[in-house]
């Protein structure tokens, strides 16, 4: 895997300036996307548990620092 992109890499390098920018946008627009999906996935699964009555609210602070651990 780390030569393949090895290889992208050096053909990146040999592109015109404004084929450089056209895939840096494009780059930045898939990253966008990819965390859009995540955020959908993570938004339809707390749905879920919602739905579930799996989620627990707390307001007591050492609470919450217990899940996050």
């Amino acid at each position: 895997m780390y030569s393949e992109f090895a290889n992208i890499v050096e053909g990146a390098k040999k592109l015109s300036s404004n084929e450089k920018k056209e895939l840096k946008f494009l780059l930045e627009k898939y990253l966008i996307e990819e965390r859009r999906e995540e955020m959908n996935k993570n938004h339809k699964k707390s749905s879920t548990e919602l739905d579930e009555n799996r989620l627990e609210f707390s307001s007591d602070i050492n609470s919450l620092k217990d899940t996050l651990e």
